[in-house]
């Protein structure tokens, strides 16, 4: 991974929290450590960070408190960390602007692996052209920007990733396991509701700009871009 890159580490557990420092210390990056919402709010309005670990039980403020108030002002990427295993928390925090999910206790290579995933910000595939469009939306790859129709889209990583891998190939449909497995690069579980919640908030974004349908369920499958 790139050096001079800063994760903050939400984690009010002092023995996780510093489990959590030295895998991103290992992954040649700057760890830095709040253990409450609060103290996170200062870190996060002092200086600018590259990725974000979070737990959602935190005192004072709540995980999900953050993530609401972190996405009012940046789209850093934010890895939630947390021992709620329902699937309803995690389509919660994802709703809300979450990039992934880990539930604890958690593999050390796994945390490496999503680190990497929303550091990167692209698809594995390489991309020629550094502007893909389609109808009238347009993803410019180096500036990692979304336009549609003329309108700037406001998207998280993940949901970024995500139209552009369905850009590059407009019309075909794209399974959910091949979606998750090409982006976050883990085994994917069928009854993992993360595509879809993601897919759910980028539909929301461009129905707020125009009527006209860009992506398609294709029942039984997955998706594709019409």
């Amino acid at each position: 991974m790139e050096q001079n890159k800063k994760v903050l580490i939400i984690e009010d557990d002092q023995e996780i929290n510093q489990l959590l420092q030295v895998i991103v210390a290992k992954n040649n990056l700057e760890a830095i450590a709040a253990y409450s919402g609060t103290e996170a709010l200062l870190q996060l309005n002092s200086q600018a960070f590259d990725l974000v670990l979070l737990d959602l039980m935190l005192p004072g403020i709540s995980g999900e408190e953050l993530i609401a108030k972190i996405r009012e002002v940046s789209l850093v990427p934010i890895i939630v960390i947390s021992a709620k295993k329902d699937l309803a928390d995690k389509v919660s925090v994802l709703k809300i602007g979450a990039d992934d999910y880990i539930t604890k206790p958690f593999n050390e290579e796994e945390v490496a692996v999503r680190m990497e995933v929303q550091l990167r910000r692209s698809t594995a595939n390489a991309v020629v052209n550094n502007e893909l469009s389609w109808k009238g939306l347009v993803l410019n790859t180096d500036k990692l920007t979304a336009i549609l129709e003329g309108c700037p889209l406001t998207l998280t990583n993940a949901e970024f990733d995500i139209l552009l891998l369905l850009i590059q190939r407009p019309e075909q449909a794209f399974s959910k396991r091949h979606i998750y497995e090409k982006i976050w690069k883990g085994v994917y579980v069928g009854d993992d509701n993360t595509i879809s919640v993601h897919v759910s908030n980028i539909r929301k974004k461009i129905s707020a700009v125009t009527s006209d349908e860009y992506i398609k369920t294709v029942w039984g499958i997955g998706f594709m871009l019409v």
